[in-house]
């Protein structure tokens, strides 16, 4: 038995989960609401504030999606209660990020600016200390979303070893190596 599958999702006060005949689940919150289509072979009981995921064989492949199906649903639960919050920093000389509604402006010292769009469903901050790094903040409620566009943008200039320059996640450590040596 999958021991994430097997664990029953708590459903907290305030949100409500529906399972149409299709096996899609529906989940309303106080943030909003998530959906997401279950794979027909897996049942999915909601009952007594409980949420338990059946499998019907021990196939490699119903194992796998025991498992995964519990997760998404309990990360759907926690993001229409809590939400989902995830901060980059950009580490470098000039390096500059700003903006206007979900448009964010990146410059990463390349020739021209990165104009990048930010999914409606998210919300984008962007900071500019005196005396510290710039920050992008992600918010929203789906976190496969959050975690793609947070990816994507780290991608426009991912952290390079030998100085750490790049945009990398808030307290990610990046193992920098070491450069070249003088020869005789």
């Amino acid at each position: 038995m999958s021991r994430i599958g097997k664990k029953p999702v708590t459903v907290p006060n305030g949100v409500t989960i529906t399972v149409n005949n299709d096996n899609l689940v529906t989940v309303k919150g106080p943030k909003g609401e998530l959906k997401q289509l279950v794979d027909h072979e897996i049942k999915v009981e909601v009952k007594d504030g409980h949420v338990n995921f059946v499998r019907p064989t021990d196939q490699i492949r119903h194992k796998a999606l025991h498992g995964l199906y519990r997760a998404l649903v309990a990360n759907m639960v926690k993001g229409v209660t809590e939400g989902y919050k995830r901060n980059l920093e950009l580490i470098g000389v000039g390096f500059k990020a700003s903006n206007q509604g979900n448009v964010v402006d990146l410059s990463l010292g390349y020739s021209h600016n990165i104009i990048f769009e930010v999914p409606k469903e998210l919300k984008v901050a962007t900071a500019q200390e005196k005396g510290q790094n710039p920050t992008i903040s992600l918010e929203g409620i789906d976190r496969q979303l959050l975690g793609q566009v947070a990816a994507k943008i780290r991608g426009l200039r991912k952290p390079e070893p030998y100085k750490g320059k790049g945009i990398r996640y808030v307290g990610e450590v990046v193992r920098k190596k070491a450069g070249k040596t003088a020869g005789k």
